[in-house]
């Protein structure tokens, strides 16, 4: 006799404030393809979602709110995460030297878009950064002139 377990799901409000966003930011998410509801959406009835898809959630919100994205940059972010996962699906299943070397040649440019935000972002801040650096600095000299 074999047991089957059943994922915990979780309703769209339960999400919403698991995550600190709104159920309005999760359907709108979803019509922009970054995130699904796992179990099948029959109209009419309430959205799905495991703990996969809360994990995959909570990350995209964390990614979003660190590196400041644009919801493409986002959706592009997300594109690359889930070609990668594939890619590792592909990974585990095969032992095969040459197909694995696929994989991983596959997996390059991936990355490189992945990095390219992040690097992105990493400019834009080290400029600011200097911006406000600068001006405290005007601002050190005017207090010492006053005093």
């Amino acid at each position: 006799m074999s047991t089957v377990i059943e994922e915990r799901t979780y309703r769209i409000g339960e999400i919403a404030e698991r995550v600190g966003i709104t159920p309005r930011t999760i359907r709108y998410y979803e019509e922009l393809g970054l995130v699904h509801a796992s179990a099948a959406h029959v109209k009419g009835t309430h959205r799905l979602y495991t703990e996969a898809d809360v994990t995959r959630l909570t990350e995209l919100i964390r990614l979003r709110d660190l590196l400041g994205l644009s919801l493409d940059e986002l959706t592009t972010l997300a594109e690359a995460e889930e070609a990668r996962a594939e890619l590792r699906d592909r990974w585990a299943q095969t032992d095969d030297a040459v197909e694995r070397l696929r994989i991983v040649e596959s997996a390059i440019p991936h990355v490189e878009r992945q990095l390219a935000l992040v690097r992105s972002r990493q400019v834009t801040l080290a400029e600011l950064e200097a911006e406000l650096v600068t001006k405290r600095a005007q601002l050190d000299t005017r207090l010492t002139e006053l005093r």
